[in-house]
């Protein structure tokens, strides 16, 4: 097809900055070689690599089978400050992160700290040790990699201890990265890079600009670059169950025939520490993460015995996430040495230190693990999948993951930093279309989602809503929208660069978002929310907080 033209925020990206001439950067492959980034050989496992879709993998039912175990003494602990709450049995909670850039990554923050027993003193702190699964993406998946990358510390630490000072100075502003403070970051991700590719992988403009993020959410040297997503399993709030199971979301499009931005209706993978596929029809079927990379015909090693390992890196996982250039729809040429050059011509630069700039550099590429394999139809006969930015079609929060039949979650808390209107806040356009095709596709536990102009004209999207009361069958959801109570939180979704006064206010309007701005009663009507599927063995002010957050289809509150 032929290129789109460049939609204004892809413009905004490009113009973000001017770039000096890129430095030159002597290489020695054999002094970069064997690099932590680069994918290896290894021996397969005996274990199926491949499987179908047709229910939980028996690794991530172990780990929730232990973790929900936790997850309801945390839960009992909460609402056990909130009021006389029945805690014999509690349900599934998971809480969902949007895209929206640093926007997103630090409104998620602020509301993520806000319920942590561990970070703060607020009456909703607490239920963040009550959750049972957790998902990102974009932006959100950000926030939820420096999480889980650094093995869940407080938001706290990672304020003071990374995001501040690296936010301030953000390698992805092409003037920081090409400045002489800059070319040791500059030259390592190179070396990354050239690593890779020297080894036979597949390199894309997402590759630099997940190493870039990573200088900036991951601790470790180079950017924790030996960080990757199999690891996770062996962090020990992992190991020990303390913490969410963890999902990052992105989008399919298929680069491989030439398509650029993919459809409303195109397939959502997931990505976790266990497995990566999807519930869609087309794939249905999931491979095991830590062998990601691998050549595979029909679920079994193209060559026989012969696996890839380290393909996995956490940073190009939640960089293919976020991956917006392409909405360029075109080859980007390389940056040189006598042109000035935005953010994606520094990026495409340094895959040239690879190969020649291509279409397929756009796109997050993975080699597909369900090449002939009969069940995943409409991949089957891709070499490699190409995958965008998660909130590419519309469904900016990365609900996707819990409204299949084999997640049992009962209540999902939804924070929602979408720029749907012109002051980059939500108004519902997200949530409505994961509403949309969920009901086109048959899955039922999608509660009831009104159209956006009832979201604005009831206020929707100025507090908070609980969505899928009075319905049986349905995740009861609490929707956090992005309110600019302290602080104005609205900032743009390409805005790249945040000074430390900057992270702390966004940091601080996040927790009132999770606080409702210390509206009375907010933390006990939580509580509500949280038990709702109890019933009559409510406390029996609930009854006036569902009046008072509910959302009915009648299109009435109460």
């Amino acid at each position: 097809m032929a290129p789109l033209p460049l939609t204004t925020a892809f413009a905004a990206i490009l113009a973000l900055a001017t770039a000096a001439p890129a430095p030159a950067v002597q290489l020695d492959e054999r002094a970069v070689l064997p690099n932590p980034y680069a994918p290896t050989t290894t021996t397969c496992p005996t274990s199926p690599l491949v499987r179908p879709a047709s229910g939980l993998n028996p690794s991530e039912s172990s780990y929730i089978s232990a973790r929900k175990a936790n997850a309801d003494k945390g839960l009992a602990a909460w609402l056990k400050k909130q009021g006389s709450f029945n805690t014999s049995s509690q349900p599934t909670v998971g809480f969902t992160s949007s895209g929206g850039g640093y926007r997103a990554l630090l409104e998620t923050a602020g509301v993520i700290q806000a319920l942590d027993g561990r970070d703060s003193n607020y009456n909703t702190s607490g239920l963040y040790q009550g959750l049972t699964y957790e998902s990102g993406l974009s932006g959100g998946a950000w926030f939820l990699s420096s999480l889980a990358g650094n093995n869940w510390p407080t938001v706290s630490y990672l304020q003071k201890n990374l995001w501040e000072q690296a936010f301030q100075n953000s390698p992805l502003v092409p003037a920081n990265l090409l400045s002489s403070s800059g070319l040791t970051e500059y030259a390592l991700v190179t070396n990354d890079i050239v690593a890779k590719g020297a080894a036979g992988y597949n390199v894309t403009i997402v590759d630099p600009y997940g190493r870039l993020i990573s200088y900036q959410l991951l601790q470790g040297p180079d950017g924790g670059v030996a960080t990757r997503l199999s690891s996770l399993t062996s962090f020990s709030n992992f190991t020990s169950y303390n913490v969410p199971y963890p999902i990052i979301t992105t989008t399919n499009v298929n680069g491989s025939q030439g398509q650029c931005v993919p459809p409303l209706n195109a397939i959502i993978y997931e990505f976790h520490p266990y497995e990566y596929g999807s519930w869609d029809t087309g794939v249905s079927a999931f491979a095991q993460t830590k062998y990601m990379g691998s050549a595979l015909t029909n679920g079994s090693p193209t060559k026989p015995g012969v696996c890839t390992a380290q393909y996995d890196n956490l940073g190009y996982i939640f960089g293919t996430s976020s991956d917006v250039f392409f909405a360029a729809c075109a080859v980007i040429p390389p940056a040189n040495t006598t042109s000035s050059s935005g953010l994606a011509n520094v990026l495409e630069g340094l895959v040239a230190k690879s190969h020649q700039p291509d279409f397929q550099d756009l796109f997050g590429v993975y080699v597909n693990p369900f090449f002939k394999y009969p069940r995943s139809t409409q991949v089957q006969s891709q070499s490699v999948l190409t995958m965008v930015d998660g909130g590419a079609t519309d469904q900016n929060n990365p609900i996707w993951p819990f409204v299949q039949p084999a997640r049992n979650v009962d209540v999902l808390i939804v924070n929602d930093n979408s720029a749907d209107t012109t002051d980059n806040y939500p108004n519902g356009t997200e949530i409505l279309q994961t509403y949309m095709n969920a009901k086109a596709v048959g899955l039922t536990k999608m509660p009831y989602i009104p159209p956006v102009s009832t979201f604005v004209s009831q206020g929707l999207n100025k507090r908070a809503t609980f969505f899928g009361c009075n319905e049986t069958g349905t995740t009861f959801i609490v929707f956090l929208p992005n309110v600019g109570y302290t602080y104005n939180s609205g900032q743009s979704t390409f805005k790249i660069e945040y000074t430390i006064p900057e992270t702390d206010a966004m940091i601080a309007n996040g927790n009132a978002i999770g606080t409702q701005n210390g509206t009375a009663g907010w933390p006990f009507c939580l509580a509500c929310a949280v038990q709702n599927k109890d019933g009559a063995s409510l406390p029996a002010g609930c009854n006036a907080c569902f009046q008072k957050y509910c959302y009915h289809r009648s299109g009435t509150s109460g």
